[in-house]
């Protein structure tokens, strides 16, 4: 039974296993010989959990979209408020990949084999990195240098 659930949704089964222990899926009902019986509102919101992972959305934010229904404008705002910190997160992941495309292009660019002694790219690797501004006057009042401290 929890195969078929898996089949269906293409979600893992430990992944399901884990999902129904995190209270995002309702344990189904069980066989007289002890299997899961899983109906198609386990289909549905298996789907739902699928399709929020894929968006990037944290258990705890699917956990508060699962529990809104979406049928007044009271819970079409509070879920359009749950995606739009999302949107956000995302847009913050994708300029600090910008950063980090535009680091690694000029780290590439710099290696030209059989024209210098040694890898420019494995020395910038096994080098020091010098402390961001933040990081140094975080250091010296000895505050922690996490995101968001």
């Amino acid at each position: 039974m929890i195969g078929r659930l898996s089949a269906l949704t293409g979600v893992n089964i430990e992944t399901i296993r884990y999902y129904e222990r995190a209270g995002l899926l309702p344990p189904p009902p069980r066989t007289r010989g002890g299997l899961r019986a899983y109906d198609e509102e386990h289909v549905r919101r298996l789907t739902f959990i699928r399709r929020s992972r894929s968006l990037g959305f944290p258990l705890a934010d699917i956990g508060t979209l699962l529990r809104l229904d979406g049928s007044d404008a009271q819970s079409c705002e509070r879920t359009k408020a749950v995606s739009l910190r999302q949107l956000a997160a995302v847009r913050d992941k994708i300029a600090s990949l910008r950063v980090l495309e535009q680091a690694l292009a000029e780290l590439t660019a710099a290696c030209r084999p059989g024209r210098q002694e040694r890898c420019p790219i494995i020395d910038a690797l096994t080098s020091a990195p010098e402390p961001a501004p933040d990081q140094t006057a975080r250091a010296a009042t000895g505050r922690a240098t996490r995101r968001g401290s």
